[in-house]
């Protein structure tokens, strides 16, 4: 069974422009992609500058992707992190978010992502608190559907340790409170998670009573600890048995983003031949689909210097030798391996949940 496929632009650093999203919704709608959600760390509109309207021209921006993605079949929505608003919903934050909803809607929403990820959360009433949020919103939004990320979004205890002790019984006090059309977001027992099991996902759905929405943070490279590495292997660790066990699976890519396609292709493979999946041959055939067969041989053979050894690991010679390479090839990937080898994504400061 293939849960809803989609894209959540969910990533810190550079977001992408808007030709690499219209070309990667272009690219993976055929694969059976049919969600995309806007929703990048770096746009301080949809975070702790949320209150700020959107200009005239950004909105314009985002109106033209929403329609690109209508045209192609994927539904567009929007990720908003109303930054700590649970400290304080009273009378100018409701106006203020309803303005804020208001400018949205404009937009033609499909899907309003609400998150409270990476932030406060040790408060005992943290779960009542959001769900009077969700509810007041989902009352007046015009998305057909709401998804909401929690601030404990997985059992990962770095988030305990950064964001303070998560409340006794947060998801299940979560998911008794809200409305069961609400989605829940979930990112598995990490915040980048190796393996997803069907087991590990029932338990979590008991406990928000309701299948979860995976927001996958594979490839996603940013950071100081991932961004001197491409994430371009295939997915593994995602069998297609948790298929009937989510209610969709939400891809945050990485940084790069063609070379990102490359593992997107493998999921949409995976779910759809089920145990006679093949991760290496996946590998191959998407990567000749993305990047052409003399690129894509290229990067097979140094897959392990572009994905493992990483910027750090690479002397100066072999640095200047792959940046030749792939520097030959005409082809928007290798422009990115290029610009990736000469630090263009290199993050400097810590992210505090990776």
């Amino acid at each position: 069974m293939t849960p809803e496929l989609g894209i959540i632009e969910g990533f810190f650093g550079r977001p992408y422009r808007w030709d690499e999203r219209a070309a990667m919704v272009a690219a993976l709608a055929p694969a059976g992609y049919r969600f995309y959600l806007y929703a990048p760390k770096a746009d301080s509109r949809l975070r702790r500058e949320w209150r700020e309207p959107y200009p005239d021209s950004d909105l314009a921006n985002l109106a033209a992707f929403a329609a690109g993605c209508r045209a192609a079949g994927v539904r567009f929505g929007v990720g908003l992190s109303p930054y700590e608003l649970y400290l304080g919903f009273d009378g100018p934050a409701k106006d203020a978010l309803a303005a804020k909803l208001a400018q949205l809607d404009v937009l033609g929403l499909d899907d309003l992502g609400i998150f409270f990820d990476d932030m406060r959360g040790d408060l005992p009433d943290l779960a009542a608190r959001q769900v009077e949020i969700i509810d007041w919103i989902a009352a007046r939004t015009t998305a057909s559907r709401v998804i909401m990320c929690p601030s404990y979004y997985t059992d990962d205890a770095v988030l305990d340790r950064v964001f303070g002790q998560r409340p006794a019984n947060y998801l299940e006090d979560l998911g008794r409170a809200l409305d069961p059309a609400i989605e829940i977001m979930w990112t598995g027992e990490e915040v980048c998670a190796r393996e997803v099991s069907p087991g590990h996902l029932a338990r979590v759905g008991e406990q928000i009573g309701r299948k979860p929405f995976l927001w996958d943070n594979y490839p996603v490279n940013d950071g100081p600890r991932m961004s001197p590495h491409l994430h371009l292997r295939a997915f593994t660790g995602r069998p297609g048995a948790i298929g009937p066990h989510i209610a969709g699976h939400a891809v945050n890519p990485a940084s790069q983003a063609v070379l990102s396609r490359i593992p997107a292709l493998t999921l949409a493979e995976s779910y759809a031949v089920g145990e006679a999946y093949q991760y290496l041959a996946a590998f191959r055939r998407a990567a000749n689909t993305v990047l052409g067969s003399d690129l894509a041989n290229a990067v097979e053979r140094n897959l392990l210097l572009l994905e493992d050894t990483g910027l750090h690991g690479l002397d100066t010679e072999r640095k200047a030798r792959l940046r030749a390479r792939f520097a030959a090839f005409d082809h928007p990937g290798a422009a990115e391996i290029v610009a990736w080898l000469d630090g263009a994504w290199e993050a400097a400061s810590e992210l505090q949940t990776q």
